[in-house]
């Protein structure tokens, strides 16, 4: 810029402004509104005021509310508690199939001794495994020290917990036992979820299928009113109902003493104008009652429980107890069994040891444990067969090892002369 350029800046006119352009605006396309009063289907569609049927006249469901009915509650209990009573043990399968316990991994302690401080393992897993039967979803906390290794499983309660997403990534907002508030990574944190359709939301059972859980829950509402004696047995027109006070007052306590009376063989004399219409339970209501067994069965198949287990006993008698027991572990708890184990492997084991083999299993003979004559009676023929020596035999009954059982004694008609070939010679 010239000399004169420069002195001559100021002097010169600002160019006019130019015109302001504005978007063009459109008017939307209306939106049906909806209050909270009186929602419209779509907000119960996305889950506004719990999930349920169309039908406004059932009972809105959600987890928590579900929890009232006593099978509900019966069988997110019976799974939780077997599942939390099993030991829960770290394994590694090596490149030829074969399967090692590992027994130094700090989860083997966290999952099965204590999981945090002052909380013991098996409180953890009951609420984490009730928290995921009942709402379809359950949330840990588990951070590592300065060399990876694992600290602690702090159960975070569903309700406090905020999912947030970066791609891929998850990131979790919650508050954990010590009541400090945290953003903790994904891989610091143990996230189980059922029935999820994108991998990523559980979704529970009771939200799936809302309406069924609703007629449980109204059948359980309309026996209650009907027990605590506080529904309308019925109702009375009589004649002096615009009458005085004193007047109607006589007559209704005339009516009252009327129904009372027991002398009158169920026949009450009532006036010319009055009438009585009466509300008890009808041959249908009383149906609609007896359904509710038919419920505690749709309930238990969500479940996958066997109705035995829920004190059904129509369904199975004691002969067959344990067929119904092996029926329960591979239908039920190995279904419920199998998602825990791999969602808790995904937060508690590295990727390295993922890939090294690592994998999380219940011990479910603890639930199929014979009584002590069959226990040793398998023992003895263990111990008599080529395939199990005393010592380990002693151990699955956790006795300790003695001298020389660790050889393998073949059956009597097996013997074989395992003597020097040079001592026969030396005989002969």
């Amino acid at each position: 810029m010239s000399i004169l350029a420069a002195l001559t800046r100021g002097l010169r006119a600002d160019p006019p402004p130019t015109a302001r352009t504005e978007p063009v605006v459109t008017a939307a396309a209306p939106v049906a509104a909806s209050g909270t009063a009186q929602p419209e289907a779509w907000m119960y569609d996305i889950g506004f005021n719990g999930s349920g049927s169309r039908v406004t006249a059932l009972p809105r469901v959600t987890p928590v509310m579900a929890q009232r009915h006593a099978t509900v509650t019966a069988c997110c209990t019976i799974i939780a508690g077997d599942l939390a009573k099993l030991p829960l043990q770290v394994w590694q399968r090596d490149g030829d199939g074969r399967e090692v316990r590992v027994r130094e991994h700090a989860a083997g302690h966290l999952l099965n001794v204590e999981a945090s401080e002052g909380v013991t393992a098996m409180v953890t897993r009951f609420a984490m495994t009730y928290a995921f039967a009942l709402r379809g979803t359950a949330f840990a906390y588990a951070p590592r020290d300065g060399a990876g290794e694992l600290t602690m499983i702090d159960w975070v309660h569903p309700d406090f917990c905020s999912v947030l997403r970066n791609g891929r990534a998850r990131f979790y907002d919650f508050e954990d036992g010590a009541g400090i508030r945290r953003r903790s990574p994904g891989r610091t944190m143990v996230h189980l979820r059922y029935m999820s359709e994108d991998g990523w939301t559980g979704r529970s059972p009771i939200s799936v299928a809302a309406e069924s859980f609703g007629i449980a829950l109204a059948g359980q509402e309309a026996a209650a009113r009907s027990a605590s004696g506080t529904s309308m047995k019925a109702y009375a027109k009589i004649q002096a109902f615009d009458a005085d006070e004193e007047n109607y007052q006589r007559q209704r306590e005339r009516l009252r003493r009327a129904l009372r009376d027991e002398g009158d063989n169920g026949i009450p004399v009532i006036g010319p104008d009055d009438d009585i219409k009466r509300l008890d339970l009808s041959a249908a209501d009383q149906q609609l009652l007896e359904s509710r067994k038919f419920d505690r069965e749709q309930i238990a198949a969500t479940y996958r429980m066997p109705p035995s287990k829920l004190q059904m006993l129509e369904h199975g008698v004691k002969a067959n107890g344990q067929q119904q027991a092996i029926d329960y572990r591979s239908d039920c708890l190995s279904h419920w069994g199998g998602f825990i184990e791999t969602q808790l492997a995904l937060g508690l084991l590295t990727e390295a040891e993922r890939r090294q083999g690592l994998f999380l299993r219940h011990n479910f003979d603890a639930l199929l444990r014979a009584t002590t004559k069959e226990r040793y009676e398998a023992l003895n023929k263990a111990v008599g067969g080529p395939w199990m020596s005393l010592n380990e035999a002693r151990r699955e009954e956790g006795l300790s090892d003695v001298a020389g059982g660790d050889a393998i004694y073949p059956p009597s008609n097996m013997t074989r002369d395992e003597s020097p070939a040079e001592d026969k010679e030396t005989e002969e």
